[in-house]
């Protein structure tokens, strides 16, 4: 793993803060009845997408969950087109008609986010194929939690990309919570994976979802290995979910004890802390930061807001038969 130097270190501060906001201003108007549909909201699990994504080439693919607007930051897509597509604004991704749960950017390697549980990881499967078939040096990422890997695709898909030997990672986002049961209701084993055992070539890490560093360097083993011929990787990041599952959850499946605890193990300000003792950053260049990224998301939700809702005549566009 190449040393994470001070750049880098900023720049995965000033992502993971860039997706706390926006997640934040999505939120404040969602509940404001502005945003249609469902919203599932990733904060609190912001180190994962900053530090995984920052491991990968602008060509590399990933594919992502219902939850997945941290991760399209992180891997470079334009946040304005992707605020407008969460709004349903004819200026998004998809012209307004995937939202939230559908973004998808091709020009930044996001072949989509994917409103069923466990759906992205075989089309990911599929991406890793592509990559290997033509000798593009690409890997395949697909992002899911750990209630996914309860559903036959993982089992399915891990099996075919050991068996091919593929360049895919999969990103297990273990924030404790499939949905609204714990680990105990939903899997007999410690850690998620333990299941790669099951599979042969499919090596396996657990890093420190909450530590931004920690994450890189498991994505770049895990990419270096993908990339050299060796197979895939299923890297379990143990992270926090803040918010329930989705927009609006009262959360009372969860013990009020967690919910008290959740701020203790907020990664931002714990990764803040350490870039100032570091001296990589100061109290002021964070505020700096914050403010800067502060007016980025306003012109964002302001450029959202003003474009037009998609015509009828978009109803039967680009639809594949």
């Amino acid at each position: 793993m190449a040393q994470i130097d001070n750049d880098t270190r900023l720049a995965l501060y000033r992502t993971m803060v860039k997706i706390r906001k926006f997640e934040e201003k999505v939120s404040e108007n969602f509940l404001a009845g502005q945003i249609p549909g469902f919203i599932h909201l990733s904060i609190g699990q912001e180190a994962v997408s900053a530090g995984a994504c920052h491991a990968l080439k602008k060509d590399d693919y990933i594919l992502t969950t219902h939850r997945g607007h941290g991760q399209c930051i992180a891997k470079g897509a334009d946040i304005k087109s992707m605020m407008a597509e969460i709004f349903g604004r004819v200026t998004g991704f998809c012209k307004g008609k995937g939202g939230s749960m559908h973004l998808a950017t091709m020009d930044v390697g996001i072949l989509g986010a994917n409103g069923i549980v466990g759906g992205g990881i075989p089309i990911a499967v599929g991406a890793a194929f592509s990559a290997k078939y033509r000798k593009s040096g690409q890997v395949a990422v697909s992002f899911f939690g750990d209630g996914a890997t309860g559903e036959g695709t993982f089992h399915g898909a891990l099996n075919m990309a050991s068996i091919w030997s593929l360049p895919i990672i999969f990103v297990c986002e273990n924030n404790g919570w499939a949905e609204f049961s714990p680990k105990p209701i939903h899997m007999d084993i410690e850690n998620v994976s333990q299941r790669a055992k099951a599979y042969g070539n499919v090596a396996s890490e657990i890093v420190d979802g909450n530590d931004p560093e920690a994450v890189l360097a498991g994505m770049e083993r895990a990419a270096a290995r993908a990339r050299k011929g060796e197979g895939p990787t299923l890297l379990e990041c143990m992270t926090t979910r803040f918010r329930g599952h989705y927009e609006g959850d009262p959360q009372k499946y969860r013990p009020k004890e967690e919910l008290d605890a959740l701020a203790s193990k907020d990664a931002i300000p714990r990764y803040r802390k350490k870039l100032i003792e570091n001296k990589i950053l100061t109290e002021d260049s964070a505020a700096k930061i914050d403010a800067e990224i502060a007016a980025l998301i306003d012109e964002t939700l302001e450029y959202a807001k003003n474009s037009p809702l998609p015509g009828i005549e978009e109803a039967l566009k680009d639809v594949y038969v």
